[in-house]
């Protein structure tokens, strides 16, 4: 039975994810962020991350990015914003982590996208990992152990 459990968030309008750890590291859940109509479903959101053990949250500190159109970035931070408040929602511990400290955690600064998905594939087996656009669930993994590892 889980005494903690760690979930870090990839925040995404589109490819979004989340992925839940135990606090020994092993694999509880993880899967994209539910949308209805290319907006954060934060209901089902909530019922995804919302756990009856003690819970801990790590999110991805976003922010726009230079050549990125308005309403991209308008419906990118949206999400984010729905993200955010999700987790905050939950009433656990949250805390936003910069890519660059959680990949430097672990190890992946300069390397390509997919690095991470191969890394966390080889952390947990179990997870579904099987296709390339599984990066964002790879990356939510990372963090929630990275975030573990902060706790600690």
């Amino acid at each position: 039975m889980y005494k903690n459990i760690f979930c870090g968030i990839d925040p995404g309008s589109s490819s979004g994810a989340y992925g839940i750890i135990d606090q020994d590291g092993n694999y509880v859940t993880c899967g994209d962020i539910p949308t209805v109509n290319g907006r954060v479903d934060a209901i089902a959101l909530l019922r995804c991350i919302s756990m009856p053990f003690e819970s801990y949250f790590a999110v991805e500190s976003v922010h726009t990015m230079t050549g990125q159109g308005i309403a991209s970035s308008g419906n990118f931070m949206r999400a984010a914003g729905a993200i955010e408040a999700t987790a905050a929602l939950t009433g656990a511990p949250m805390l936003l982590v910069t890519p660059q400290a959680w990949k430097r955690h672990h190890g992946l600064i300069g390397t390509e996208k997919k690095a991470s998905l191969e890394l966390a594939r080889q952390r947990w087996p179990d997870a579904p990992l099987k296709l390339v656009k599984h990066t964002g669930r790879a990356d939510a993994l990372l963090m929630a152990q990275w975030l573990k590892d902060q706790v600690e």
